[in-house]
């Protein structure tokens, strides 16, 4: 419903048949189907074997699966997307047509249990170059190489077991918040995704870097380390979203990032957790210019005097419950980042090249959201595996929580969103949702007469 959501900002060398490529590639791995024992190999193929009776043996091979999901999106908003306007968006009747993305994940298993996964996501309608008019920067027309929609690796990663624990190598979701674990259309109840996550936090987070996790009884413990964040994406509007790293090829991992969760499932369908992130971000910007003043800066090292601290923590609480017929889920995020104001400083002074925001950061931010919904389907007597779900979803977020003296803390940016509705699925195949959306722009705000913003979604698709 937010035409705030974070969208991801130029790839310098994108090409444009990404999408064909990307494709091509899937219906090849899905027509060959798994590798023949006299298949072509390389220097380091496995030498032929054979059993006493002088029968050949199958080389070990990969065993593929594949699966995946697509979401279209249909929408009517009564808002103008000029939402930086005095009274807040001006009044109006817009539709919305999307199709939001589809993604195909690859997994691999070795006889001895090495597995990979990779997961490719095409977002709205394809790679191309498009245009987009940004209220935040005067009303400036900018365009993006990403654009008309994008294709994104979300992960690659190798993975092995060792009884209860389990490594991966590679890019994966961070254990931060939900959406990391309930991003499939399925697994969430309104039409799409909760904004608020979205929108302080980069939305189904994954990063690169080497994650552990041990199970011990109804305890699931997880521990990431990932490279960190790019404070030059900062921004009043999406806070720390806007520095997860796809602008330039490489992701730089000069500072890292640690994140600690904890998952407890008492009984089957109920899990409480909380989880922390923290890591630097100041090393990971382009240039090394978020620097202290320096009596003998010198020109042999760039940063002799260190640096300045831009350190992100993060905290949150969740629970999930998926208790027939009853599902919830919720959970609330603090976020802190150090230095605020030197890095708004720098910011307020990037180059228009780097297409960043370029606006005041807050300390402090905060989100929460909860959904509520119950299945009718027995009650009503349906079929098996149709489910019909009412529900209702409550969020409320705000990316300029805390501030420093001197910066304007702006009240459209503290927001409470509230959908009811209702979805229908025949098992977790295909699945159909209605809603209706309010959103209080100046939430919890005194003196603020913004106006509050409506919208009716659909959104249907499948899973695969």
């Amino acid at each position: 419903m937010s035409s705030l959501l974070p969208r991801d900002t130029a790839r310098p060398r994108l090409r444009r048949n990404a999408l064909l490529s990307t494709l091509s590639l899937a219906l090849l791995a899905l027509a060959a189907g798994p590798a023949r024992a006299d298949a072509p190999t390389g220097r380091h193929a496995f030498p032929t074997t054979y059993d006493a009776e002088g029968n050949r043996l199958p080389r070990p091979e990969w065993d593929l699966s594949v699966r995946g999901y697509g979401q279209l999106l249909f929408a009517w908003y009564d808002y103008d997307l000029d939402q930086t306007r005095a009274g807040g968006a001006r009044e109006a009747s817009r539709l919305v047509f999307d199709t939001t993305r589809f993604t195909m994940e690859i997994e691999g298993a070795l006889p001895f249990g090495l597995e990979f996964e990779a997961e490719v996501e095409l977002e709205h309608h394809g790679a191309g170059a498009a245009v987009e008019l940004e209220y935040d920067e005067f009303g400036e027309y900018e365009q993006e190489v990403e654009a008309g929609g994008e294709v994104v690796l979300e992960e690659l990663f190798l993975a092995k077991s060792f009884g209860p624990l389990r490594l991966r190598l590679g890019r994966f979701y961070l254990g931060v918040g939900l959406l990391s674990e309930l991003y499939r259309p399925t697994e969430y109840l309104a039409a799409a995704r909760p904004e608020s996550e979205q929108i302080v936090i980069p939305g189904v987070w994954d990063e690169l870097g080497v994650e552990a996790t041990l199970r011990l009884e109804s305890v699931l413990l997880t521990l990431q380390v990932v490279n960190g964040l790019d404070s030059t994406g900062f921004s009043s509007a999406t806070w720390i979203s806007g520095g997860h790293q796809q602008r330039f090829e490489l992701v730089s991992a000069s500072d890292l990032a640690v994140v600690l969760r904890a998952d407890w499932t008492p009984t089957p369908g109920l899990t409480v957790g909380a989880s922390a992130y923290y890591g630097g971000t100041t090393r990971n910007r382009p240039k090394a210019d978020l620097l202290p003043d320096c009596d003998d800066p010198g020109d042999t090292e760039v940063a002799p005097c260190g640096v300045v601290s831009a350190d992100v923590l993060l905290v949150d609480g969740h629970v999930t419950v998926d208790l027939p017929p009853f599902t919830a889920r919720a959970v609330a995020l603090w976020g802190h980042l150090a230095n605020a104001g030197a890095v708004s400083d720098r910011n307020a002074r990037l180059s228009n090249n780097l297409a960043v925001p370029r606006t005041p950061i807050a300390d402090e931010a905060f989100f929460a959201w909860l959904e509520l919904g119950v299945d009718l389907a027995p009650t009503l007597g349906m079929d098996p595996g149709h489910h019909l779900e009412p529900f209702v979803r409550l969020e409320y977020y705000d990316t300029m929580f805390d501030v420093r003296d001197g910066v304007f803390d702006n009240p459209r940016f503290a927001r409470a969103v509230s959908s009811v509705g209702v979805g229908w699925a025949y098992g977790d195949l295909v699945y159909a949702k209605l809603d209706w959306t309010h959103r209080e722009v100046g939430a919890f705000e005194d003196g603020t007469d913004l106006r509050a913003e409506d919208g009716v979604r659909l959104g249907v698709g499948f899973t695969y």
